[in-house]
């Protein structure tokens, strides 16, 4: 017996493509309802179809649909309908829900961490160089990311002074009094003292 906890729209699952494998000829597939293996109407045909052509057999427990069965195979397809059918209205309802709780000003989501002075606060404090991103996500008990995520990037001020890449020539470490070596099986040391 293998349980998916995935969700019977996703085409892709870790334990139906387990038992997909594992089928041979012969075998049956026993699921508890047909829109718990799909609930999409082209992927349920194109999987019983698979099934058939490989000589598996499929049974529906609930509704008692068996492919193998002629009957079976004429209403193999009609649970599968209304379940596509079904998913399609929460889905729509879903949305219209969400439509009309924005059109009252409602937003969904989280509550920000940070109040709208705060953000303002922290984007002054850190445009003038007052305080770290650390320090302001202290002040604010929150974490660095969070501070981060409400800084406004046009806004900043880019660094004070950017470093520069620092070379890596052999004349630097003779010009800091480092000894440097020279190239050779057995090279004498060259340089400062």
């Amino acid at each position: 017996m293998h349980v998916d906890v995935a969700s019977g729209a996703k085409a892709s699952r870790p334990k139906l493509d387990l038992v997909m494998q594992l089928l041979r000829e012969g075998d049956t597939l026993k699921v508890t309802r047909l829109d718990r293996l799909s609930r999409s109407v082209l992927h349920l045909v194109t999987l019983g179809a698979e099934l058939l052509g490989r000589g598996i057999g499929l049974h529906a427990i609930e509704r008692g649909i068996d492919i193998s069965t002629m009957e079976g195979r004429a209403m193999f397809g009609m649970p599968s309908v209304l379940a596509e059918l079904q998913r399609e209205l929460i889905v729509a309802n879903t949305n219209d829900g969400l439509a009309s709780a924005r059109a009252l000003g409602r937003v969904g989501g989280r509550r920000p961490k940070l109040t709208e002075d705060q953000v303002a606060l922290a984007q002054r404090l850190y445009d003038e160089r007052e305080k770290t991103i650390q320090q302001i996500a202290d002040m604010f008990s929150v974490p660095r990311s969070t501070v981060y995520g409400h800084l406004d990037k046009t806004k900043t001020v880019p660094p004070a002074s950017p470093r520069r890449p620092r070379s890596r020539s052999p004349d630097r470490y003779l010009a800091a009094g480092v000894r440097a070596r020279t190239s050779g099986p057995r090279s004498p040391w060259v340089g400062g003292n």
